[in-house]
Formats: C-alpha cells, sequence, structure tokens
C-alpha cells in the first residue's frame, strides 16, 4: 500500500502518479521512500519496461521539496538531508529503464531536478520550470551540476541566480521539454513513448543507460559533497529559516484577507 503515490499498471508500464495534490504534490521523507520503493521493484520486475511519472491535478507535478518540513532544518539536520537527496537521485539515475516526465504542470527547484533526470519529458504550454531556491535563502548545488549537464554554464548561472520559472515554450525550444502537446494528450503521449522505448532490446537499453550514467557519475558526487559542505554553510547562517518563516507569514496573511 502507497500512501502518497498512486500506481498503475499500463500494460509493460508502471505510471507513478505523486499524490499530494493539497500541496501541489511537494515532496516530503516519506513521498520519496514511497517512490524508492517502486523504482526498485519496477527496476527488478521483468513484467516492467518502462515506468511513467506525474502528479496528480493539473497545476504542478511537483513544486519540490514540502517546506513545512524544510522549514526548521539546522545545519546538522541539512548534512543528514543531502544524503538522502543522494540515494534518491541515485536510484534514478541507477534505474536501467526507461523512465518518461509526463510534466502535467510546474516542476520547481528538486522537482525541476527530477524531471530533468528522466529520459524523456513531455509536457504542456501551461507548464512553467525553474530553480527558485535562491528565492528562499536556500544555496543551489545539484540545481546548477543538473543544468549546466544540459543547459551549459551560461544559462545555468542565469538560472541559479535569477531564481526564475521557465515557460514551457523556452524549455522545449532549448531541449528540456522533448514534446509539448496539448494539456490532454500529456498522459497518453508519455504513455506512447514509453511503451515505445519498453519494446526497445532490453539488453542494449541497460547498457546505454548505464554508460550515460557513468559519463556524469563523478560530477554527480562531486555535486553531493558540494551540497554538503554548502548547505551546511546556508543553514548554520539562518537565511533559509528566516526566509520560510517569511514565506509562511505572508501566506497566512493572504489567506486570512481572504476570509
Amino acid at each position: 500500500m502507497t500512501k502518497y503515490i498512486k500506481l498503475e499498471q499500463q500494460g509493460p508500464v508502471t505510471v507513478l502518479t505523486l499524490n499530494r495534490p493539497e500541496c501541489l504534490n511537494a515532496w516530503h521523507a516519506p513521498m520519496r521512500a514511497e517512490i524508492l520503493d517502486v523504482l526498485r521493484s519496477a527496476g527488478a520486475d521483468p513484467e516492467v519496461g518502462a515506468l511513467v511519472m506525474t502528479g496528480a491535478g493539473d497545476r504542478a507535478f511537483c513544486a519540490g521539496q514540502d517546506l513545512n518540513e524544510a522549514r526548521e532544518f539546522d545545519a546538522s539536520r541539512a548534512r543528514t538531508w543531502i544524503g538522502e537527496w543522494e540515494t534518491y537521485y541515485d536510484a534514478l539515475r541507477s534505474f536501467y529503464k526507461p523512465l518518461v516526465m509526463a510534466l502535467n504542470g510546474t516542476a520547481a527547484g528538486s522537482a525541476f531536478q527530477v524531471a530533468l533526470l528522466g529520459d524523456i519529458r513531455i509536457g504542456h504550454e501551461g507548464v512553467r520550470m525553474g530553480q527558485p531556491e535562491i528565492n528562499a535563502g536556500v544555496a543551489s548545488v545539484t540545481g546548477p551540476w543538473i543544468m549546466r549537464e544540459m543547459l551549459g554554464m551560461s544559462r545555468t548561472i542565469e538560472l541559479t541566480l535569477s531564481g526564475r520559472m521557465m515557460e514551457a515554450a523556452e524549455c522545449h525550444a532549448i531541449g528540456l521539454i522533448h514534446q509539448l502537446v496539448p494539456r490532454d494528450q500529456v498522459l497518453p503521449a508519455a504513455l506512447e513513448t514509453a511503451r515505445m522505448l519498453a519494446a526497445k532490446p532490453p539488453v542494449a537499453m541497460r547498457l546505454d543507460k548505464a554508460r550515460l550514467r557513468e559519463m556524469t557519475e563523478e560530477g554527480f558526487r562531486e555535486s553531493i559533497r558540494a551540497a554538503e559542505r554548502i548547505h551546511h554553510e546556508s543553514y548554520a547562517s539562518g537565511e533559509p529559516a528566516r526566509m520560510m518563516q517569511a514565506f509562511f507569514a505572508e501566506r497566512e496573511q493572504r489567506r486570512t484577507n481572504d476570509q
């Protein structure tokens, strides 16, 4: 049984739906643990040829880290937190079957990173993607590493320091979204792509994905070690906690004004 995700089998394709729509499918440790279990079981199941990841609702694929979990982090917790992300990202990178991201809405922060760790991304014109951590006072380390691999240094600098969200058309133009389709066709198109990839020779697929992982392995591990060091300093400064408290206070004020 899963509590924070939904699973459905569509022939050779497992569909994993992030299922916390009340908070834009933001993930916390229990949700990530459920995703890890699925990655391991699907990877070992000979009946599973590919995996599609999507989000519940029509607003967000995933808003990234649940700030309710992160708001009380201190420097010590930040270090262990990075270790948890290393495990999660390593599982995605080590999934040697096709992984298709069906982007039903916004992918922000760590969700943007996870989307980029998939093999193929399919979205609609309302999708927005980006790395807004700086706006919450959080240093960004693994995000710039992934973006640099995809986009080069110049655009990585601009996106990291501005924290801006890219519209779908820009994401498609620079190759981050491979297909733009009508909103109601995102999941069907992702399933079609996943079935096509699942039909490829499995040994060649596994070896190709293993080699792609090898090509980026050194940079990935270096970025994790850097994240441990940088997030320790970032959270020790108290800046993330102050920015998150301001965010929650502003949100509560908006709710009060709307009543």
